[in-house]
């Protein structure tokens, strides 16, 4: 496997200073930020995230006021009560994207955000303290507790909040291939997960870096 040198010296000649590249890195959230956000933010944004999928961000985006609205505020113990009746009513308000499977989603999601509130105090403290080193251990919890979670959903909704992750990209998964961690450029199986993970935790001890800035640095070396 090619080392972090290499990855940084590839990305310094592309951009031309580390000023340069320094500004095209993401800056994840502390862990006292990410504590801090309640549960409402944390189904907000795996709502969010969960409506995004497939769809243009800007879409979404700006009907979302409509879905705070309808979903009293992403507040979990509201929205765990709406019944399967009244989710489809809502298949009637054009002002939402009215995708049932989705719509449906938003109370399973909140009854995970419940559950997981109930075991480790908030979502923020999930999220917070579980450590870098083993990310996809969150991916794979998040995914089986919750509802249209699948693919990148999850590490992106961690992105998204501020928790760094790594994002299993094409371009990520086409960098370390040519880094020789994989031997093609997927990543479905829990082998090939550990052995990017371990990748990243290599990457990131020997530069200091958040993952998140690794991912970046590294689909940046993908050539389009």
């Amino acid at each position: 496997m090619r080392d972090y040198q290499w990855l940084q010296e590839y990305c310094l000649n592309r951009f031309g200073s580390r000023e340069a590249l320094e500004a095209r890195l993401p800056t994840p959230h502390s862990a006292e930020q990410l504590r801090t956000m309640p549960d409402d933010h944390y189904l907000s944004m795996i709502a969010l995230r969960v409506f995004r999928a497939g769809l243009r961000h800007s879409v979404v985006d700006a009907r979302w006021p409509a879905f705070e609205e309808v979903f009293f505020g992403f507040d979990p113990h509201k929205v765990v009560l709406m019944s399967a009746e009244h989710i489809e009513r809502l298949m009637q308000d054009q002002r939402l994207i009215r995708h049932l499977a989705k719509l449906r989603s938003v109370p399973r999601n909140a009854q995970m955000v419940l559950d997981l509130s109930r075991e480790y105090g908030s979502m923020g403290n999930l999220i917070a303290d579980w450590p870098s080193g083993d990310i996809v251990g969150l991916w794979r919890l998040l995914a089986r507790q919750g509802n249209q979670l699948g693919g990148l959903s999850v590490p992106r909704f961690l992105r998204m909040v501020g928790k760094d992750t790594f994002v299993t990209t094409g371009d990520v998964l086409t960098a370390l291939v040519g880094m020789g961690v994989l031997d093609r450029a997927t990543a479905t199986s829990q082998r090939d997960l550990a052995a990017v993970q371990a990748a990243f935790n290599r990457l990131s001890e020997q530069s200091g870096r958040p993952l998140s800035q690794l991912s970046a640095m590294l689909a940046f070396t993908v050539n389009h």
